[in-house]
């Protein structure tokens, strides 16, 4: 018997969650909370590397985040798009899982996977929520994970009972907005968890270390720490913290006691 997540951060590929929110991810586990990755895609479309070093790299970015629970699907990367079958197998995750706050990527981004995983997501989590939906019917074969706790490649099988999965609905769903120009709900400070964030997203040496091939398409790593710090400081001066994570949320924010609002007006 696994226990419920308390946060689960969806996006379209491994490292996306490293880049936009694995600092709160990392502070959630750090205040006692089972956390959560569930990446779309396994990352054969990469320019460096392949899905299999995707999967070793990812499984170090999340012992690094201390996260509890990661899984991929099976869905094609550089092609994620928000089909019937699609919303069902991430819908199966959220009833698995039963998180009470999800993470999506904002809605609006260059990348059309990062956006569409956004859609995806959220109407997943609305489907997960009907209690006669059957799941199962998307699963037309296997679609490998990894649980990240015990380090075990297990299986989800077409053959498993719907009836074990009861209906669930996050009663949170949040957006990382790292990836696109808008001005956040609020912030997460993550000053002291920075550095950890960063050598997570460098567990991605695929990917991210110093090499001729894609050299004219990725930075240098002391370019990509330049950045990151920069947008982590920008971030971080919008709340009166060193650095911090953007998300924005569609509601209307709830206040019991004016006196204790953080963060300065003047």
């Amino acid at each position: 018997m696994s226990f419920p997540l308390d946060v689960l951060a969806i996006a379209a590929h491994r490292d996306d969650v490293e880049q936009t929110c694995g600092g709160t991810l990392l502070k959630m586990a750090e205040l006692g909370h089972r956390t959560g990755i569930l990446d779309l895609t396994q990352g054969e479309m990469g320019t460096r590397g392949s899905a299999e070093d995707r999967a070793r790299e990812a499984e170090e970015a999340a012992q690094i985040l201390k996260a509890s629970w990661r899984g991929a699907l099976d869905i094609p990367d550089g092609r994620v798009e928000n089909t019937w079958e699609n919303r069902l197998k991430v819908a199966r995750v959220i009833r698995e899982q039963k998180p009470r706050v999800v993470i999506l990527p904002y809605w609006k981004g260059r990348h059309p996977d990062h956006y569409t995983a956004s859609t995806l997501g959220y109407e997943a989590c609305f489907l997960a929520g009907l209690a006669r939906l059957d799941v199962n019917q998307a699963l037309s074969g296997p679609s490998a994970f990894s649980n990240v706790a015990g380090a075990i490649a297990s299986t989800i099988s077409p053959s498993s009972s719907s009836s074990q999965l009861s209906a669930h609905r996050p009663f949170k769903i949040i957006y990382a907005t790292l990836y696109y120009d808008i001005r956040p709900t609020f912030v997460v400070d993550i000053t002291e968890q920075f550095e950890a964030r960063f050598e997570s997203l460098m567990a991605y040496k695929t990917q991210f270390s110093d090499q001729e091939a894609g050299k004219d398409l990725f930075p240098a790593r002391a370019e990509i720490r330049s950045r990151i710090e920069a947008m982590a400081r920008f971030y971080g001066m919008l709340g009166g913290v060193t650095y911090a994570e953007p998300f924005l949320q569609k509601e209307v924010g709830l206040v019991e006691d004016l006196t204790v609002i953080p963060v300065k007006s003047i």
